[in-house]
């Protein structure tokens, strides 16, 4: 496979040896990026300079970091820094996080999600730029004293309408997650909007795809299932009011009503098209087809995201099985 490929971990895999394992096996794999996403365990930037310092060749990138958890100048320092240490490898990849997140962990109140990205994103590009910060009335405004050597591309992850035109209109790619294969047009409606009022090139479209692999394909199923269910039913309400947008609601409604209670991530024979829609699962010839399903319907640079608490040779079985260098032959 010739086509750029990265891999990516959510925030609820919190072993560091195994973030650090998969990092350094993408770079031997030919994989082109790996992101980290943060939560409420590792914070991203720290272990992305370890990994920068690992490595060679492999781009890295926050998919992604909210941004109510540090200040625009904070995550502006940080992306300048992340860019000097790697030598120009990194991407800043952010999104507007959750209430749990927000009001959880941070102390931050969750209103107006897509104003606050936007005027975060705008501002982390002012500073990254060389402009000076806008300071409070009567405050002088400063600039970053260290400057980025290379332009740091600024990803933003969005599933609603609002913030997807707002990723048309200032982000350098958009990264939606759990979005259908089916419905991917539609979603990067909103998308080609803002690149157009903007006036720009429409950014790279860089989905996350959930990743199910094994050689058992009732194990792949089950991990499939987990993905769907998990992010239905324990993860708030956006991946389900998207997917009702994208006429798919019938299906949701299928997978709540198998798990009533919490702890079950159920997907019944009634919702499996949601499976090939949303996740990349099966034994790996199956995956790979799916993946090429992906390209087909106009990604740019796909993130195969790893499921989290998986033994390692799992996790290895995946790289190696979707792999640009050796995903296409026999494993080994």
């Amino acid at each position: 496979m010739d086509r750029p490929l990265a891999v990516g971990m959510t925030p609820l895999e919190t072993r560091r040896e195994v973030l650090l394992h998969v990092a350094t096996r993408a770079e031997e794999l030919g994989f082109s990026r790996v992101s980290l996403a943060e939560g409420w365990g590792h914070d991203a930037f720290v272990l992305l300079t370890e990994i920068a310092l690992r490595t060679s060749r492999i781009g890295l990138a926050t998919s992604v970091v909210n941004v109510l958890g540090r200040t625009p100048a904070q995550l502006a320092m940080a992306a300048a820094t992340l860019d000097e240490v790697s030598g120009g490898r990194f991407r800043l990849g952010l999104g507007a996080g959750s209430p749990a997140l927000a009001e959880g962990l941070h102390g931050r109140g969750f209103r107006e999600p897509a104003a606050a990205l936007g005027r975060t994103v705008r501002e982390i590009r002012r500073l990254l730029d060389g402009e000076r910060a806008q300071p409070l009335p009567g405050a002088r405004g400063l600039r970053l004293a260290a400057r980025p050597p290379h332009r740091v591309p600024i990803d933003v992850a969005a599933l609603g309408t609002a913030s997807t035109r707002l990723a048309g209109e200032l982000g350098d790619a958009w990264s939606p997650f759990l979005v259908p294969r089916s419905g991917l047009k539609a979603a990067a409606a909103p998308l080609e909007e803002g690149a157009a009022a903007a006036e720009r090139p429409r950014p790279a479209v860089n989905p996350g795809l959930p990743t199910a692999i094994s050689d058992d394909p009732t194990h792949a199923r089950g991990i499939a299932s987990w993905w769907v269910g998990f992010y239905l039913t324990s993860m708030g309400p956006l991946y389900a009011a998207m997917l009702r947008r994208l006429g798919l609601g019938g299906l949701v409604d299928d997978v709540l009503a198998a798990n009533p209670s919490p702890g079950t991530t159920i997907v019944p024979d009634s919702a499996g098209m949601l499976l090939d829609e949303l996740v990349l699962w099966g034994e790996p010839a199956a995956a790979r087809a799916l993946l090429a399903r992906w390209y087909e319907a106009g990604v740019d640079e796909p993130t195969i995201v790893l499921p989290p608490g998986r033994p390692l040779d799992e996790l290895d079985l995946i790289l190696e099985s979707t792999s640009p260098l050796i995903g296409a032959g026999p494993r080994g």
